[in-house]
C-alpha cells in the first residue's frame, strides 16, 4: 500500500480522538542552528496553547488494525474497514517531511493494538526515541498510552513526549464492562497514578536544581544542569458522550474525581458518532453537539472558577445540563440568592461566579478597584460585557431593581459563550 493511501486511512481513522491539545510542554526550539524544529510559535489536527495561538500537529495512528472489539469504535475487530499500518520509520519519516514544509509543529500518535500492549507500545514509543535522539526533533510530541502495557514502556514514553494520555473511555466501570470487556477499568488507573508518579518526581527534581545555588568557578559561564524531564505537559483523557445512558452529573463527577486524584491537565469529552454496523446496545443517534460544548463549559467552571461538580448538575436539574443556557447562567439563575454581587467589595472567588465575568476581567476589576470605587462606566472601559453583568451586580451608580432576568428558553449562540 502507498505511503499517501496510508496516511488518507490513519489521519481518518484517529479523528474521533479528541486528546491532542499542545499546552504546556517544556519550551524548546532549533535556535542557532541545533537541532530540528520548535514546540513554540505559530502555525493537520488544529490546537491551541493558553495565550490562544493556534499550532499544527501531525494526528495519525500508527495502525487501525486492533485486537479488541469495543463496541464504539470503528476500528474494532470485528469492523468492515480498510486496514492500514505505519512503519516506526514511515511516522518518522512524515513528521519530519511535514515539518519542513511548514505545516505542523508537533506529532499526536496513536494506535489500535496489534500482537499485544507491549508491542504496539514498543512501536509507539520507538517513533519518539527516533525524532528525539536520531533527528533531534524538538517539536511537541503527545503519545497516546496503552494501560495494559508493562510500567517500565511507560516510563520510556514519559522521557520522549510532550504530554501522555490514556483514555478512560466511559464514565463508569459498568459502562466500560457493557461496551469494552476486553478493558480493565483499574489497568486505566493503575497507569494513570503511575504516570503521575514520575511526572511529579520530575516537577520536584527540576524545583530542587532550581533551588540549588550554582558554583561559579575563575572563568567559567555559571550554568545549572539541565533536569530530565518527564512528559512536562502534564497527562490528559477521554471520555465519550452518549454511547450510554450515563447522565452530565456522572460524567462530571468522575472528571472531578480524575481531576484530583491524577493531576490530569484535561479530561476531554467526545460526542458518540454512530459507527457503521454498530451493535444494538448502542444508539442510533449521536448526541446534540451542544451537550458536548456544555461539558466543556461546565469542566472549564470547576477547573478554574472554583465550582463543585454537584453545584453545577443540582439534583433538580435531572443530572443533565441545560442545553439551552451556559451552566454559569444557569447555576446563576437557579441561586438568585446570591445575588446582585457588590464588584466593589465582593471577593475574588465571588465575582468570579458572575455571568459574564472571565478570570482576565475579574483580574482587572480587583486591580482597578484598588484605585477607586467601580461604577457602571467603568465596566466598559475594563471590557466587560454590561449587558450581560449589569443584571447580576452593584456599583457605586447601579443596584438592579428586581430579580435578575429569567433563563431564556432557547438556545442562541450568545448563550454558548461561557465567562
Amino acid at each position: 500500500m502507498e505511503l499517501k493511501t496510508k496516511l488518507a486511512l490513519l489521519a481518518d481513522a484517529a479523528k474521533y480522538d479528541a486528546s491532542c491539545a499542545s499546552s504546556g510542554g517544556r519550551a524548546r526550539d532549533s535556535v542557532g542552528g541545533k537541532g530540528l524544529g520548535s514546540n513554540d510559535g505559530t502555525g493537520i489536527c488544529h490546537s491551541f496553547t493558553p495565550d490562544g495561538r493556534c499550532i499544527s500537529l501531525l494526528k495519525v495512528l500508527l495502525t487501525n488494525y486492533c485486537q479488541f472489539d469495543c463496541l464504539y469504535c470503528v476500528n474494532r475487530a470485528s469492523s468492515n474497514v480498510q486496514r492500514a499500518r505505519f512503519t516506526v520509520e514511515e511516522v518518522v519519516h512524515l513528521t519530519l517531511d511535514f515539518y519542513r514544509r511548514n505545516c505542523i509543529e508537533g506529532l499526536f500518535l496513536s494506535s489500535g493494538i496489534i500482537r499485544s500492549p507491549d508491542y504496539t507500545m514498543e512501536q509507539v514509543v520507538e517513533v519518539a526515541r527516533r525524532l528525539r535522539e536520531d533527528h533531534d526533533f524538538r517539536g511537541y510530541i503527545h503519545l497516546k498510552t496503552i494501560p495494559e502495557a508493562t510500567p517500565e514502556l511507560l516510563a520510556r514514553a514519559g522521557v520522549y513526549a510532550d504530554r501522555l494520555s490514556i483514555n478512560i473511555e466511559l464514565p463508569t466501570v459498568n459502562s466500560l464492562q457493557s461496551l469494552a470487556p476486553e478493558k480493565d477499568a483499574s489497568a486505566i488507573k493503575r497507569s494513570m497514578a503511575r504516570l503521575r508518579v514520575h511526572i511529579d518526581e520530575a516537577r520536584q527534581a527540576r524545583q530542587e536544581e532550581a533551588e540549588r545555588p550554582i558554583t561559579v568557578y575563575r572563568g567559567a559561564r555559571p550554568r545549572r544542569t539541565e533536569t530530565p524531564s518527564f512528559a512536562a505537559a502534564g497527562q490528559s483523557t477521554q471520555m465519550i458522550v452518549g454511547a450510554d445512558a450515563t447522565d452530565d452529573a456522572t460524567i462530571l463527577a468522575t472528571s472531578a474525581n480524575l481531576y484530583a486524584a491524577y493531576d490530569l491537565k484535561r479530561v476531554y469529552y467526545s460526542a458518540f458518532s454512530p459507527i457503521p454496523h454498530a451493535a444494538s446496545a448502542l444508539p442510533l443517534k449521536a448526541p446534540p453537539l451542544v451537550r458536548e460544548h456544555r461539558l466543556y463549559q461546565a469542566d472549564w467552571l470547576m477547573r478554574y472558577y472554583g465550582f463543585e461538580a454537584s453545584e453545577i448538575t443540582p439534583p433538580q436539574a435531572g443530572g443533565m445540563l441545560s442545553l439551552d443556557v451556559d451552566p454559569k447562567l444557569a447555576w446563576a439563575h437557579a441561586n438568585p440568592s446570591r445575588f446582585p454581587v457588590d464588584l466593589n467589595r465582593a471577593p475574588r472567588e465571588l465575582l468570579l461566579r458572575v455571568p459574564g465575568l472571565g478570570v482576565k476581567a475579574v483580574d482587572r476589576l480587583l486591580a482597578a478597584r484598588r484605585v477607586r470605587r467601580l461604577r457602571a462606566d467603568d465596566l466598559k472601559r475594563l471590557h466587560v460585557p454590561v449587558r450581560k453583568v449589569l443584571p447580576f451586580v452593584e456599583v457605586a451608580d447601579h443596584t438592579p431593581r428586581g430579580p435578575a432576568p429569567a433563563a431564556p428558553t432557547k438556545h442562541s449562540p450568545q448563550q454558548g459563550v461561557l465567562f
